[in-house]
Order: C-alpha cells, then sequence, then structure tokens
C-alpha cells in the first residue's frame, strides 16, 4: 500500500493540478487528508475530499471555487473551515490547527497549528493518512502513525491515547465502532479499555449525533461487528439499553433459551446481506426488544415470551422519540414487530383465506419485508431446521398470491366509505361510524362477502336495523 503511486493517479485529475498551481501562487502548502485516502488504498469509492491547507484554508477554498466557477462557498469561520460540490465531489477545507476541549462540550477551541498539529488531532490511524500537492513533492504520501500498516492488519487505533482522543471528542468511540463494522476491522484493546471507561462522556453529545452513527453502524455491511463491540464495551447500555437487555442464557432444569442478544446480532447480518434498507434492519434488531420483559417459565413446557410482538410493537414510540428517530418511520416498525410471529402460524393445510386476508391487509405494502425480517429470524444452526422454515414461508406466501389475486386486496380498506354511511344513518362523524365500516371490512376479511361495492352495499342494507340500534 505505501508503493501506492498517488502521484500519476493525482495527475490524471485536472482539478488536483488547478489545486496544486493555486497552492503555489499563494505560497501555501497543500494537502489531501483523511478518508479519501484511506479509501483509495483499500480499493473503496469515496467523493468526499477534505483538503489541508497550511495557512487559511476559507480563502484557499474561495479561490479554489472561483477557478473552478463555483458560485456556491459555505464558509464556518468559527472553525476555519470551508465546503464546496464539484462534480459528483463535496470538497472540504480547513486550514491546519490545534484543538482543545473543555470537559462539558465536545466542541473545540480552535487554534492555528502546524501540519503536524493537525494530524495528531484526526481520529484514528487509518484517517491520519495525507498526500501532499504541493509542487516539490506532488503525490508523496506522509503518513506519520503508521496508519498504512494498521489499513494492512486491518486494525483501528487512535493516533494518541485514546483516553485523551475520547475524552476530547466521546463521539470518536461509536466512530471507532462504525468503522470497525463497516470495514470489518478490529479495534485495539486500548480502544476498548478507554471506551468502557469513558462511556458516561457520550452524554454530552447530542442525542441526533449519537443515533446518526448507530444507524450508520445498522447500514454497515456486517452490522453485528459494531454491535457487539458497543455491547462488549457497555456503550450500548448508554445509548440504547433494551438491547443490551436481550443478552445472557438463562437455565432451567433442561430448559434453556438462547442468547437474544446474539440471535439479535444473527438476525440483523442476514437482512444486511438482503436489504440496504436501513429501517427493515432496525426492525430486525428490536424485533424481539419486550423479550426480557415478557419472559416466563412454566414446568411444563419451559420458557415462554407470550405477547412480547405486541409489547415490542408498543413500547416502540417511546423508542423512537428518545433516540430522535424520524416519526415517519414508526408506523413501518412498529407494524413488523407486531407481525413478525404472524406468518409461521399460517402453514398449516386448515389455513382459512379469512387468515390469510388478514395478514396480508395488516402488512399491507410492507408484506415483503415483513417475510424477509421472518426468513431473516431463522438462525438455527441445524440446515434442516432452516431449510424447513424456509419452505414454510413459501408455502405462505403461496396462499397469499392465491388470496391476493383473488380478492384484490392489496391498499384494502371498505367499499362504502364514512361519508356515504354517515348519509344512509344520518350520522354526524363519530365512534359509530368507524364501527360500522369496521364491520363491513370484517366480513370482507371473513370472506361472507366479496370484496365489491355492490357486496358492501348489500351487506349494509341488510344489517340496516342492526347497525342503526348501536
Amino acid at each position: 500500500m505505501d508503493n501506492f503511486d498517488f502521484g500519476n493517479l493525482f495527475k490524471s485529475r485536472d482539478y488536483l493540478i488547478t489545486a496544486s498551481k493555486l497552492a503555489s501562487e499563494l505560497n501555501v502548502e497543500l494537502y489531501i487528508v483523511g478518508g479519501y485516502i484511506r479509501d483509495i488504498l483499500i480499493g473503496r469509492s469515496k467523493y468526499e475530499i477534505d483538503f489541508l491547507v497550511i495557512g487559511d484554508g476559507t480563502e484557499f477554498a474561495q479561490k479554489f471555487a472561483r477557478t473552478l466557477q463555483i458560485e456556491n462557498t459555505s464558509i464556518f469561520k468559527n472553525f476555519g473551515t470551508a465546503h464546496f460540490k464539484y462534480r459528483e465531489f463535496d470538497f472540504e477545507f480547513v486550514g491546519a490547527r490545534k484543538e482543545s476541549y473543555s470537559t462539558n462540550s465536545r466542541n473545540p477551541k480552535v487554534q492555528v497549528g502546524s501540519f503536524e498539529d493537525d494530524i495528531a488531532r484526526r481520529d484514528f490511524t487509518i484517517n491520519t493518512l495525507a498526500v501532499s500537492l504541493n509542487e516539490n513533492n506532488f503525490g508523496k504520501l506522509i503518513d506519520l502513525y503508521n496508519g498504512v500498516d494498521d489499513l494492512e492488519k486491518n486494525f483501528i487505533r487512535t493516533p494518541l491515547n485514546p483516553f485523551e482522543t475520547f475524552n476530547d471528542d466521546p463521539l470518536r468511540i461509536l466512530r471507532a465502532f462504525r468503522f470497525a463494522a463497516q470495514l470489518q476491522f478490529e479495534v485495539s484493546d486500548e480502544i476498548m479499555t478507554a471506551a468502557k471507561s469513558l462511556r458516561e462522556r457520550l452524554k454530552i453529545i447530542s442525542q441526533e449525533r449519537i443515533t446518526n452513527e448507530f444507524l450508520k453502524i445498522l447500514s454497515s455491511p456486517k452490522p453485528s461487528v459494531g454491535l457487539k463491540l458497543l455491547n462488549n464495551s457497555g456503550v450500548l447500555e448508554i445509548i440504547f439499553p433494551e438491547i443490551t437487555k436481550l443478552g445472557g442464557v438463562e437455565q432451567r432444569d433442561d430448559h434453556h433459551h438462547k442468547d437474544v442478544f446474539l440471535h439479535t446480532c444473527i438476525v440483523v447480518d442476514n437482512l444486511a446481506e438482503v436489504t440496504e434498507n436501513v429501517w427493515l434492519r432496525f426492525a430486525g434488531l428490536v424485533h424481539d426488544i419486550a423479550k426480557p420483559m415478557t419472559k416466563k417459565f412454566f414446568e411444563e413446557i419451559g420458557w415462554t415470551f407470550h405477547g412480547h410482538e405486541e409489547i415490542g410493537a408498543r413500547i416502540m414510540k417511546g423508542v423512537f422519540k428518545r433516540l430522535k428517530l424520524p416519526l415517519y418511520k414508526l408506523n413501518y416498525v412498529e407494524k413488523l414487530v407486531r407481525l413478525h410471529l404472524r406468518p409461521i402460524a399460517l402453514v398449516g393445510e386448515n389455513v382459512t383465506d379469512s387468515a390469510i386476508r388478514r395478514l396480508i391487509v395488516s402488512a399491507d405494502e410492507d408484506l415483503d419485508d415483513l417475510i424477509t425480517l421472518c426468513r431473516a429470524d431463522i438462525t438455527s444452526k441445524n440446515p434442516n431446521k432452516v431449510n424447513k422454515y424456509l419452505s414454510n414461508y413459501e408455502l405462505v406466501m403461496e396462499k397469499v398470491k392465491e388470496v391476493r389475486d383473488k380478492d384484490a386486496l392489496r391498499a384494502f380498506q371498505s367499499p362504502v366509505k364514512g361519508e356515504e354511511i354517515m348519509e344512509i344513518f344520518n350520522l354526524q362523524p363519530s365512534k359509530k361510524v368507524g364501527i360500522i365500516k369496521t364491520a363491513i371490512e370484517d366480513a370482507i376479511l371473513d370472506g361472507e362477502i366479496p370484496n365489491t361495492y355492490e357486496a358492501a352495499k348489500e351487506f349494509l342494507d341488510e344489517n340496516k336495523k342492526k347497525f342503526a340500534e348501536l
């Protein structure tokens, strides 16, 4: 990796040659640092380029933007940083600086610094790599903290003592675990020790920033890497205690239940293999969240978790509000948690069309995601069991297709609308209107009448007296 020819690569990119010439004209030193260099070395695409200027970073950014005929440049004078978009890239600029932190804030006090000062303040050695854009050593890789060696070893450590790094900015604890999950790297023992010791410091970080890092872990190719690091360090107890409580295996006589946390990790990894939908992965993370609070042991049958799916769905609103997750995704996650046991109960030969209809209507447009979650929930190490369960879900989906084709149930609702019900019964908007509408829908779902306006209207006329007496 340290023999990689950045010179030839960067000479092929006209905007980098332009940047180099401008730095020479302005008599400043210019480098590309951090993630862009890291990702080139490991073969990942990245469209964010961080420029380090030994001098006035914002002034350089503005002049560079004008040279590239870019009109919109964002300047952040308090931090000495600037940003603009060019082609498919996000360009970030910073003047070399050193930082100091107060105990109760992650916002640094910034002072002008040297190249070495700026590199030392960065989070991990794999992000300290820099390549010169200066004329005298254009394309030279500068590696002050053996970041290339750590990339080759798939290893994450901090350039300075991690206690100092994390105490200054506790969010870096989550970033360490996020990089581990994204790159499938190991983290140093020193990082784990510091994370355990300083996890309470995360309370000075805004919930939005914590949640953003957590969702990046869930979005990674193998989320369990980050989830297990969070759990083993005790950080998960600070940021998402309900998931920590899933851990542990309990034994009673010859009965035991599996470690639900480890099971959940496998479920999320299974989902990561088939979908990039982070909210489906989140549903996988929380689908058994209520098992600890519903756990009971019966001598004759062993452990039970009766109702955990319904209770889990009910507590989602509180989870979403506390984590400051987008509430427009709440209904989707609630639905998947509430229904995740329903499909497997519909496998038997004697399952009625009515039961299948109710699953279709309950899941609505999210039925395919529900089945994907159910398949991911199969974590047995016995291949025969796995194949049996997968076959069962295929049977359910065949029944779903039959009923869906026959009944046209997608986006189902009563064919007789509430306004017409109010007119027929001379009602104002009220609970009674909803009761009548639900009765029509139940009749359709139970197969008593077809899913048509004419059949629903006839059902309403036949039961007019009964509904009027409600």
